[in-house]
């Protein structure tokens, strides 16, 4: 159309997706973005990559001009793009971006708030609980939450690839016949590719006590086209159950749904792992959205966490009886499935300790005064034997 004879011109409009890749000057192909070694190969790990796609504030600024000397960044391309460009509260961005709050040394921080160097009898395993260990398969992750439990580990490059480790992981497995519960975490486990990934399944399956195989991820959250259908049969034949980590609800997206039904369809059973973070998910509403949208996707709430006391996160810890709140909202004002239980790490190594407000108000002579979740008072009685 011609006006004042000036011809206008249609406006093109450059996708978040386009804006990524010319970071690293490239032009978005699908092809490219839907390969999840292509997402790793072109993560964001810099502040110029991050200027050129958010308004970044002061604070996340001097974050980012100060991570590389505490905790690593990354964040994959897929990732990146659901970031708010201009919101400095989104939920999404507040659990990648670092902030110069990372400074901050609040008195209760600690470096290894679980306690796990203390209980790992051998490199890459910790025993704490009498039947079951922790297995950490590598110190990398698709990207860095900014309140990582295991930050003085992951990224830091100082983990030998679990194939050095393997044998005398398997050595200690094999002659402590209590275990039969292996949780494999990292670092992201899912990271490494099939072949790798057999064999340590494969070494773990091969000892007659073990039971039970478990991957804590957060891949499908940040990588989801790493969940391909190969991946899913090699966890079916491995007969893997998967805990996954999902913070909001805008992380389910498209994506995240066909990962997830991949996984379901493909029977490897799915749980979520939830940490609570002050400005993310600290509200009623919040949680109970995520939590609904991921018993979409056939993903059962599992655990809500209270964050850590990571050195550098008190801006991002509620307090508990905000989460005591929250859990009591929950419980009995939704499906009991979408109320997963509130728990602390015990700080120094004291394990997993459920939380919630007191429901059993009094025990004796085989009597139990109880409240329900409206508050109101029951009694249940022992029968006589």
């Amino acid at each position: 159309m011609i006006q004042n004879n000036v011809v206008d011109k249609p406006v093109v409009t450059i996708t978040r997706r386009e804006k990524i890749c010319q970071i690293f000057g490239e032009t978005y192909n699908p092809e490219n973005w839907n390969d999840w070694r292509w997402q790793m190969r072109h993560r964001l790990t810099k502040l110029e990559h991050f200027q050129q796609i958010l308004r970044l504030t002061p604070a996340e600024v001097r974050g980012l001009a100060i991570a590389p000397d505490k905790f690593a960044v990354a964040v994959t391309p897929y990732f990146a793009s659901l970031l708010d460009p201009k919101d400095p509260l989104c939920p999404l961005r507040l659990q990648v971006i670092p902030r110069s709050e990372e400074l901050v040394v609040d008195a209760a921080d600690m470096v290894d708030p679980c306690g796990e160097d203390h209980d790992s009898p051998v490199p890459g395993l910790v025993h704490r609980y009498p039947d079951r260990v922790l297995l950490l398969a590598l110190d990398s992750c698709a990207a860095y939450c900014r309140y990582c439990t295991r930050s003085r580990l992951v990224s830091q490059g100082e983990m030998y690839p679990v194939t050095r480790r393997l044998d005398a992981i398997v050595a200690y497995l094999e002659e402590h016949t209590e275990v039969r519960d292996v949780l494999i975490s990292g670092g992201d486990p899912l990271l490494m590719a099939d072949e790798p990934l057999d064999k340590l399944l494969g070494r773990l399956r091969a000892i007659p006590h073990i039971e039970f195989v478990r991957i804590g991820s957060r891949v499908p959250c940040f990588l989801p086209s790493r969940i391909t259908p190969e991946l899913v049969a090699l966890l079916r034949k491995h007969r893997v159950w998967l805990s996954l980590h999902f913070c909001h609800v805008r992380e389910l997206t498209p994506e995240v749904a066909q990962a997830c039904d991949l996984l379901a369809d493909g029977g490897i059973p799915l749980g979520s792992q939830t940490v609570l973070l002050k400005n993310v998910n600290d509200s009623e509403q919040t949680l109970k959205q995520l939590f609904h949208g991921l018993l979409k996707l056939r993903v059962r709430p599992y655990y809500l966490y209270q964050c850590d006391p990571v050195v550098g996160t008190s801006h991002l810890r509620t307090s508990v009886q905000t989460g005591i709140d929250l859990i009591s909202k929950l419980r009995g004002h939704t499906t009991g499935y979408a109320v997963p239980t509130y728990v602390i790490d015990a700080p120094g190594g004291g394990g997993k300790v459920p939380i919630q407000a007191d429901t059993l108000l009094a025990y004796s002579n085989g009597t139990a005064k109880l409240r329900n979740w409206e508050g109101e008072m029951y009694t249940y009685v022992d029968p006589v034997i």
